[in-house]
């Protein structure tokens, strides 16, 4: 039987990181942000009363089983397993338009080729510029003529592919206890090869107007949450952002290690990012 708290340490930014990049190539992936792991408690989402919900807490629990034999094959937004991730994000937000984005594969047992290791440190995907940037311009490809927006919401539908318990589970963030948290910019810089330890700081024209996540620093008043023991049959919608700012708009997550379970199996997931979109009919 799971608890009702497990205690755990996640990785925040540093007071003292000023550089936040982060470097993208054919070789890997590299950060030049300094993080220092925080003791936190998690809460049992699974026994929260209300449970946690999308508008409320950024975040929720759906039982979706999936009919692709291997998400890990699906990644590509053409795939079947996008029209799967289409129809839930439609039911579950009314949206008029879902588009979907494509998928990042996730394994603690390590970076291979396409798949990373889970992000240890809270983040949100996409910082506020990023997000309508992204949802502005992926709108007008898709309808060029279409009405204007009401509202527009980017979000992740997380699913574990690996038996639990999972050795690197996802902790998420009630949204009301970091309501007024400042977003810090860690910017994506697509590069043909890992820089040079000297390059990492040198300066970049037009660095503030590339695509950027956001990083946070700890906060005693942040309320984490875990769902225990999930099987592929669940997924957890995840928002980014939502440009209707009365509601639950992001929700910070981040994986941790969990340390109670010996049995643990390596964590695999997947988790597909979409935009729902809102028009004035």
């Amino acid at each position: 039987m799971a608890r009702d708290q497990l205690g755990a340490t996640i990785g925040y930014l540093a007071p003292d990181s000023h550089i936040n990049r982060f470097y993208w190539a054919p070789d890997g992936r590299l950060s030049t942000g300094r993080f220092v792991d925080v003791p936190v408690t998690l809460r049992n989402a699974r026994t929260a009363t209300p449970a946690p919900a999308l508008d409320t807490h950024g975040f929720e629990l759906l039982h979706r089983p999936s009919l692709v034999a291997d998400p890990r094959e699906a990644a590509s937004p053409t795939s079947a397993y996008a029209e799967e991730i289409v129809r839930i994000v439609q039911e579950r937000t009314g949206a008029d338009l879902v588009l979907p984005m494509g998928a990042e594969l996730r394994s603690s047992a390590g970076p291979d080729g396409r798949i990373q290791r889970p992000a240890a440190r809270a983040h949100v995907d996409f910082d506020t510029p990023t997000a309508h940037r992204i949802a502005q311009n992926r709108y007008r490809r898709a309808r060029p003529d279409g009405p204007p927006l009401r509202r527009f919401l980017i979000l992740s539908v997380w699913r574990p592919l690996s038996d639990p318990p999972q050795d690197w589970p996802l902790a998420l963030c009630d949204f009301e206890s970091t309501r007024d948290d400042p977003e810090i910019r860690n910017v994506k810089i697509d590069v043909p090869a890992l820089p040079s330890d000297e390059e990492l700081s040198a300066p970049i024209p037009g660095e503030e107007t590339l695509g950027a996540s956001a990083l946070f620093h700890a906060s005693p008043a942040h309320r984490w949450w875990w769902y225990p023991d999930m099987h592929r049959e669940e997924v957890i919608l995840i928002k980014f952002h939502d440009s209707d700012h009365r509601r639950a708009w992001r929700a910070l997550h981040c994986a941790f290690e969990n340390r109670t379970s010996a049995d643990a199996h390596v964590r695999e997931s997947i988790e597909f990012r979409a935009v729902a979109y809102f028009t004035r009919k």
